[in-house]
C-alpha cells in the first residue's frame, strides 16, 4: 500500500484525481466551501491539495471522495475487489469442513492472517520527526479547519483517536470530532454507544486519568479503519493490515504509552481527565445535513504534537449530502456485506445505503426468503447488529432485486400494499438525529417488500379534497404511488381527509420551504425530519409521513437544529476567487439550493 500520505497524493495525481490550488487560501471557511462544491460535483470531483493555507502546512481534502479515490485509498481496482476476498476468506474459514482435505486448506489462510496483525517497534516513527512538547504543542500551529459559519470553532473532523481499555488493555481507535478550545485543550466527542466513551467510564470508575493520542494522516486505509463499524475488542489495525495485505508499523507515543503508526503524519498525544466537569461542545455542521447542536463531552489536554517534516494535513467536510463521507459508506457496504451475510443474516444478499440516508436513516437489503414474513425476522435482525442499531428506514426487497436501481424501487413500491408491507419497532438512535425528542432513541419501520406483485390500478388523487392550504407535487404519484404535499410547519393537517383524497400508497408532507428541492434532496430531508412513531400514520392503506421541521409541539425536541449552509460573505469570497484557484469551470456554491431551508440566523430554530 502508500508509505504516506504524499504517496499517494502523487498516486491521486499521476491518476488525473487530484487538483493542486496554490494560491493562499484561508482555513476558516474558505477551504471548506470550495471542498463543498467540489464533492458535490458529478462523481465527486476531484480530490484538493491546498499548497498555501494561513499556517505552515498544507491541506489535503475530499481524498476519498470518488468511488475511484475511495477504491484507491484501499489499494484496489474497484470496491467489488474487497467483497470478493472477504467473501472467499470468510467463506472458507467459517463454512462446515467434510475432510480433512477441507480442514487443511483453511491452515495457509490463518497463516496469512497472522501477518496482517499490527507490529510494535523501537525508536521513533517518522510521524515523530518534529516533537513540540509543553507549551510549544500548540494546536494553533495546524491547520485546523472552520467549516459552516455557525461552527463552535475550528474541528479537526479526521482525527484517528487511539485508547485502551484499562482493564483489559486492549486499543480501540476511532473517529471522534475534536473542537478545539484554545491551544492546548479540545473537545472529545465520544457518544455513549461508542468504545471511546466506554474507556472514558472504566478510567473514571478507577478515578484515574485517561491517557489518549490522535493520529492524523499516513496510509488512508487507517482513517477508513477508524470509522469502520468492528465489533468491540477487534482491533482496528488488523482490519488495516488485511485492506493494505501487510501489517500496520506502530511506534509508541513521546508523552504516554500508547502505539500510533509510524508513518502518520500528525501525532497529538494528551490526556483526559476523568475528574474535571465535562465541557459544552458545539455546534457543529454535522453529516446529517444539520447542526449538531451544543452538548457537554470530556476535555482532552495537549501534552505532545508531534509531525513529519514533510508532513500534509488531511481534512473532510461533513453536512448536507452528497459529501465525502457517502464513498465511505459505500466501501463498508462491500467489505461488511461478507460478515452479514455468512455469520449474522445468511438470507441478506446485497446491501445499499443511499446517501441522502446519510448512512443511518436509510438502507436497502435485498434477501432470500425461505418462509413467509421472513423479513420481519431480518429486519429485527439487522436492528440489533452493530451499528445497524441506528438505521432509521429499512426496505427489505426479494433475492436478485437491483437495489440501485430506481426503477426497481419504483416498481416495488408502486405496487406494495402498506397495510401488509410494514414492520414497526423501536430502539437505539444515533445520538445526532434531531428528529426524536428522546436523545439516542426512537422508532423504526421497515416495509417488507419481498412478496409484491403487480397489480392492476393507477395511483391518483382528488385534488379538489386536499387540504386548500397545501400545495402538491404530482410528479411522482404515477412512478412511485407518492404523492407530495408542502405545507407550513405549523399547520394542523387532517391525515384521514388527506388519505381520503389520495389513491396513492405514500403521501409525504414536507415544510412549504422545500418546494424548489430536488427528488434526492427530498429524500435526505424526509428521512432526517421524522421520527416513525411520532411521524407515520397508516390511514386506510395510504402511509402518510409528516416531514416538516417540528418545534414547541406535541412529542417533539425542544431543540430543533438548522440546515448547514454557508454564509454569504464566504460563497461571495469563493465567486470572486474562484479564476485564482485553478479548478477549472465555476462551480456555483450547492449552499444556494437549501437556503430556503434556514429557519433563523443561527445553528438551530
Amino acid at each position: 500500500m502508500y508509505k504516506s500520505l504524499g504517496e499517494f497524493i502523487a498516486k491521486l495525481e499521476s491518476a488525473g484525481e487530484l487538483i493542486r490550488i496554490g494560491t493562499p487560501v484561508s482555513s476558516e471557511l474558505e477551504i471548506a466551501e470550495i471542498t463543498d462544491r467540489m464533492v458535490k460535483s458529478e462523481g465527486g470531483g476531484k480530490a484538493l491539495l491546498f499548497e498555501k493555507t494561513d499556517k505552515n502546512f498544507p491541506v489535503l481534502t475530499n481524498l476519498y471522495g470518488s468511488e475511484r479515490r475511495m477504491a484507491m485509498a484501499l489499494g484496489v481496482e474497484q470496491l467489488s475487489d474487497i467483497s470478493a476476498r472477504l467473501d472467499a476468506l470468510v467463506g472458507t474459514v467459517i463454512s462446515p469442513k467434510e475432510s480433512l482435505m477441507d480442514k487443511l486448506r483453511v491452515l495457509p489462510l490463518l497463516g496469512e492472517a497472522s501477518k496482517w496483525f499490527p507490529q510494535k517497534r523501537g525508536g521513533r516513527g517518522v510521524c515523530q520527526q518534529v516533537v513540540l512538547t509543553g507549551e510549544d504543542a500548540k494546536l494553533s500551529l495546524l491547520p485546523i479547519l472552520k467549516c459552516w459559519p455557525h461552527d463552535g470553532g475550528r474541528f479537526v473532523t479526521l482525527p484517528m483517536v487511539h485508547t485502551i481499555d484499562p482493564d483489559r488493555g486492549i486499543r480501540n481507535m476511532g473517529m471522534y470530532r475534536m473542537q478545539v478550545f484554545d491551544d492546548h485543550t479540545t473537545g472529545m466527542h465520544w457518544h455513549r454507544h461508542k468504545t471511546g466513551a466506554r474507556h472514558y467510564e472504566a478510567y473514571k470508575a478507577r478515578g484515574e486519568k485517561m491517557p489518549v493520542s490522535v493520529a492524523i494522516g499516513g496510509d488512508p486505509v487507517y482513517a477508513y479503519s477508524a470509522t469502520a463499524p468492528l465489533p468491540d475488542n477487534i482491533d482496528e489495525y488488523l482490519l488495516a493490515g488485511l485492506l493494505r495485505e501487510k501489517p500496520v508499523k506502530l511506534v509508541k507515543c513521546i508523552t504516554n504509552d500508547i502505539y500510533v503508526p509510524e508513518d502518520c503524519d500528525f501525532v497529538i498525544e494528551g490526556y483526559v481527565d476523568t475528574a474535571e466537569e465535562k465541557v459544552l461542545e458545539g455546534d457543529f455542521g454535522d453529516h446529517t445535513g444539520f447542526y449538531s447542536l451544543k452538548d457537554y463531552y470530556p476535555k482532552f489536554h495537549v501534552t505532545a504534537i508531534t509531525h513529519r517534516r514533510d508532513a500534509i494535513y488531511p481534512a473532510t467536510i461533513v453536512g448536507i449530502p452528497p459529501q465525502e463521507d457517502a464513498y465511505i459508506a459505500m466501501a463498508t457496504e462491500r467489505i461488511f456485506l461478507a460478515p452479514i451475510r455468512l455469520v449474522m443474516q445468511p438470507e441478506v444478499e446485497d446491501m445499499y445505503m443511499p446517501s441522502a440516508g446519510t448512512q443511518h436513516n436509510i438502507t436497502i437489503i435485498s434477501m432470500r426468503q425461505l418462509y413467509e414474513r421472513q423479513a420481519s425476522k431480518v429486519a429485527l435482525g439487522l436492528w440489533g447488529a452493530g451499528q445497524m442499531m441506528f438505521n432509521k428506514y429499512l426496505l427489505l426487497t426479494p433475492a436478485h432485486t437491483d437495489i440501485r436501481s430506481t426503477t426497481e424501487m419504483a416498481q416495488l413500491l408502486r405496487n406494495c400494499t402498506p397495510t401488509e408491507a410494514v414492520i414497526r419497532s423501536s430502539g437505539i438512535y444515533d445520538v445526532l438525529d434531531h428528529a426524536t425528542p428522546t436523545c439516542g432513541y426512537g422508532g423504526k419501520v421497515a416495509l417488507d417488500l419481498t412478496n409484491v406483485s403487480q397489480r392492476d390500478y393507477t395511483p391518483s388523487f382528488d385534488s379538489d379534497k386536499l387540504p386548500s392550504e397545501c400545495s402538491f407535487n404530482a410528479d411522482f404519484v404515477e412512478r412511485w404511488s407518492t404523492l407530495l404535499l408542502f405545507a407550513d410547519n405549523d399547520l394542523r393537517i387532517d391525515y384521514k381527509e388527506v388519505a381520503e383524497a389520495a389513491k396513492c400508497n405514500f403521501v409525504v408532507i414536507f415544510d412549504r420551504r422545500a418546494e424548489s428541492l430536488s427528488a434526492e434532496d427530498l429524500l435526505w430531508l424526509g428521512a432526517a425530519n421524522t421520527e416513525p412513531n411520532r411521524d407515520i400514520t397508516l390511514y386506510g392503506s395510504t402511509l402518510i409521513a409528516d416531514a416538516r421541521a417540528k418545534h414547541n409541539t406535541e412529542g417533539a425536541p425542544h431543540r430543533w437544529p438548522n440546515v448547514v449552509v454557508a454564509d454569504h460573505a464566504t460563497i461571495e469570497l469563493v465567486d470572486r476567487r474562484w479564476a485564482e484557484y485553478g479548478i477549472g469551470n465555476f462551480i456555483a456554491s450547492p449552499s444556494l439550493r437549501y437556503e430556503a431551508l434556514l429557519l433563523s440566523n443561527k445553528a438551530q430554530w
